[in-house]
């Protein structure tokens, strides 16, 4: 039985790669190749694995029955090679709550080191960062919940953070943000939006009230749904504008003093109920514009809390990092 774990409301299977190979999918020995030719097998997996058995799916609900698949690991000791799936067949360079879960099912099968920081390097094959990209994870308890700290290494802002082009600039809070012009197109209020790259690629846009944050549901519908999937998915199934590879989209609104409440459009998935490296830029985000300091950042999404720890140096961010918690689905 394929084994789903839940992570604030981001589901993935986890798959060993022999697991796909049992199904007739044709998955190279090695994670490196397998990136470079998902092309040849991606698709098959999510339709294998991700697709809702005929007269199953509930009214409502998602195209597909997880976020995504979970592929490895390619060894049996760490550092652990694995692929993030997205359920339009593309690989993802970074996924916080991936990342969780995929800790978690190690831990449960015996793989994850108990005292030291485990590294999984996850394999992707976009060009415009280095793959495969490498985190350092290890075993925290926060107020008695068990889970994981991901150590998602230094953000890095702006335009050329995330190789997007045609945008311009716009002042907030004495910071030069980004006027994405498609964003602004859709909804008048969304005219502030900060770049940030986590390893993966992001847009967070700031706006100042809660009306402005929109809901999952609305972004489903299909005006909305259109035209942000023209700006975070790449071609062909959206229009790689700004960002050629895509871009992962939220909406960020200071909530109360170190909390602030945010939604998420992810590129290759569409609204999202929570995901870990979104929360970890709009905590950056919201850091650059000084609505937060740095130490805990608390970003609350409609599929509960991400605790975000910012690490600040000579005036700058030095760290982020995510932590997070993931439990099997019975």
């Amino acid at each position: 039985m394929t084994p789903f774990y839940d992570a604030r409301g981001n589901i993935y299977a986890v798959l060993a790669p022999d697991a796909l190979r049992r199904q007739g999918i044709d998955l190279p020995q090695q994670a490196d190749r397998a990136a470079q030719t998902r092309e040849a097998w991606a698709s098959a997996a999510i339709e294998a694995f991700c697709a809702w058995a005929p007269g199953t799916q509930p009214s409502g609900s998602k195209d597909h029955r997880c976020d995504g698949l979970l592929v490895g690991p390619f060894q049996s000791a760490p550092p652990f090679d694995l692929l993030i799936v997205n359920t339009d067949g593309t690989l993802a360079e970074r996924s916080g709550n991936g990342l969780t879960i995929f800790s978690q099912a190690l831990s449960d099968q015996g793989f994850f080191p108990n005292q030291e920081p485990c590294v999984l390097r996850v394999h992707h094959d976009k060009t415009d960062t280095p793959s495969p990209g490498e985190t350092s994870v290890k075993n925290a308890d926060v107020e008695g919940q068990q889970g994981f700290w991901l150590d998602l290494g230094k953000p890095t802002f702006g335009p050329d953070a995330v190789s997007a082009h045609g945008v311009e600039s716009t002042p907030m809070n004495g910071r030069e943000l980004s006027h994405v012009q498609p964003l602004s197109a859709l909804n008048p209020a969304w005219t502030h939006s900060q770049f940030v790259r986590v390893g993966n690629p992001h847009c967070v846009t700031l706006v100042d009230v809660a009306e402005a944050l929109p809901a999952n549901q609305q972004m489903r519908e299909t005006r909305l749904s259109e035209g942000l999937t023209r700006i975070a998915y790449a071609m062909p199934t959206g229009a790689g504008q700004p960002c050629p590879a895509g871009i992962n989209l939220q909406w960020a609104m200071r909530e109360a003093p170190g909390r602030i409440a945010a939604r998420v459009f992810e590129r290759g998935e569409g609204p999202t109920a929570s995901s870990g490296t979104s929360a970890t830029a709009v905590a950056c985000a919201a850091w650059r514009v000084g609505w937060v300091s740095a130490g805990e950042v608390n970003v609350v999404m409609p599929g509960g809390t991400a605790p975000i720890l910012l690490e600040e140096k000579d005036g700058e961010l030095s760290r982020a990092s995510l932590f997070g918690m993931a439990r099997l689905m019975r």
